[in-house]
């Protein structure tokens, strides 16, 4: 296989995969609020977190001793595919009970949430079999997962599935595709039984060592931290901006009537911040290129807060760009700095650790807290004013990136030479 049919297939593999995800992850939160269960999406979110407190580490054990990591990846989409779709057609049903619907979405997400590690294991497996360079091209590899997670959103607009469980079909149908398209991938090594190293390494729970580098330990700490933040827009940003077409002088606008379509700007923002990896890293160093992410969540959030659908639509305009640096100089950053500094034994397991430490504990501390802050300012009885109440959970959030922005400055120390 040539570099170029390797980067090809890898494209399609990160176009499906974010797809998946797409069809449902910012307008879930809009169908529960139509369907009045608004102050419990806090959970549908948070329950993506408390899976990957488990799954994600879990599954990368396996990929490293057992089972090869495209064959895996292709296990978990046909679980996580089955159940979702059993969810959207549960959910269509006039009488659907939403603990039901919880759990058959929970049990999709359990095996959803592997496979973004995954999938970045058989990459970087790939390209590195390859002889090519993960932190030079990868992400150019890792956009069109963004492209797909747009396109997906989307259709769901246009399709008018915003606000029903039709969206779970859509998303159930892409992952039983990628789940036969995986077992095409090329194949990923697989380390079998571990030899003298006791319990600890035939389990794989060696990736748990990194904890022993001091760098590398506070690292992970805030990457949790700032973990915090990765779900609220996603959870909320959608219900609040859904939320204006009820204020009488913006309920004709375009950003109120299509959420969707607003917020996909920060998946086109993804798409060109992707691209600017690779000079950040190499120019400004691990430390620099996480404090702009974390500025760049500050603002995501500031402007949420101060904007509008109407006049001052030009804020969330800037929100939603902004958001392309607060995610990719995070998260991917995260991901290349992780792979960057593990044994090739150990490469899946210190990608589920990376997993669980940001989309497992910081997910969940973050989305439960941020039900909490919007339960109490929106959704309170005593609320009388949600639209300000709106506001404040923003500036909240905000508040909240700001300091650990501060406290990542004056702890972390980025390693010299």
């Amino acid at each position: 296989m040539n570099n170029l049919v390797l980067k090809s297939r890898l494209t399609a593999m990160n176009f499906l995969e974010f797809a998946v995800w797409g069809a449902y992850l910012t307008s879930m939160g809009t169908f529960l609020a139509t369907h009045g269960y608004g102050d419990i999406i806090g959970w549908f979110y948070a329950i993506q977190g408390v899976v990957s407190l488990l799954m994600p580490g879990v599954m990368g054990i396996v990929a490293d001793r057992w089972v090869q990591a495209q064959r895996l990846l292709s296990v978990c989409h046909l679980l996580a595919g089955s159940f979702i779709i059993a969810a959207g057609w549960y959910g269509m049903q006039e009488d659907f009970h939403i603990g039901w619907l919880f759990a058959l979405y929970a049990c999709s997400v359990a095996f959803y949430m592997p496979t973004l590690a995954l999938s970045n294991s058989v990459a970087f497996n790939g390209l590195t079999r390859y002889g090519l360079d993960t932190v030079k091209d990868f992400p150019p590899i890792r956009v069109f997962g963004t492209v797909g997670f747009i396109v997906m959103m989307l259709t769901v607009d246009v399709l008018g599935f915003q606000a029903t469980s039709q969206q779970f079909l859509v998303s159930g149908t892409l992952s039983l595709l990628l789940a036969a398209y995986s077992l095409t991938l090329p194949s990923c090594p697989v380390k079998g039984k571990a030899e003298g190293g006791g319990w600890m390494q035939a389990l794989g729970v060696d990736a748990f060592r990194l904890f022993r580098d001091r760098r590398m330990a506070i690292f992970f700490i805030f990457s949790m931290l700032l973990g915090v933040s990765l779900q609220i827009t996603n959870g909320y940003a959608n219900p609040y901006i859904t939320s204006f077409s009820s204020v009488p002088e913006y309920a004709g606008t375009f950003g109120a009537r299509h959420a969707n379509v607003l917020i996909s700007i920060s998946q086109i923002s993804e798409t060109c911040c992707i691209l600017l990896i690779p000079f950040f890293l190499s120019r400004f160093g691990i430390k620099r290129v996480m404090m702009i992410a974390m500025l760049a969540w500050v603002l995501r959030f500031g402007l949420f807060g101060l904007g509008d659908p109407g006049q001052g639509i030009w804020m969330f305009v800037l929100s939603c760009v902004v958001y392309g640096v607060a995610f990719d100089f995070f998260n991917i950053s995260g991901a290349l700095f992780v792979d960057k500094h593990t044994d090739l034994g150990v490469r899946s397991s210190a990608q589920g650790l990376f997993m669980i430490m940001t989309n497992g504990l910081g997910a969940t501390i973050g989305t439960l807290s941020a039900q909490a802050v919007v339960n109490h300012y929106v959704f309170s009885p005593e609320t009388t004013d949600a639209l300000s109440g709106w506001r404040m959970c923003w500036f909240v959030f905000a508040a909240y990136a700001l300091v650990v922005l501060i406290l990542f400055t004056l702890i972390f120390r980025e390693k010299k030479g």
